[in-house]
């Protein structure tokens, strides 16, 4: 299962958070909890960024995946 949490604000990869956007970033990881929470995976999920080309980043805009519902391998793909 993959879920995805946005913010509004224009910024478009992590590479660009400053210091002040410090409380929004604090948001979006509460924001994936209770996403975990709604969906049952709170026993385990992972949150993912994806920053620029070479990590497959293809929205511009930050957002972060939750992706739990199944056991997760290493190396992960």
């Amino acid at each position: 299962m993959v879920k995805v949490c946005l913010w509004s604000e224009k910024l478009c990869s992590h590479f660009e958070a400053e210091s002040r956007h410090g409380e929004i970033l604090g948001n979006l990881l509460y924001a994936a909890k209770l996403v975990a929470e709604k969906e049952g995976i709170l026993d385990g999920f992972r949150v993912v960024i994806n920053n620029g080309p070479t990590a497959c980043q293809s929205v511009y805009h930050l957002h972060l995946h939750v992706l739990g519902g199944r056991e997760m391998k290493w190396p992960p793909g």
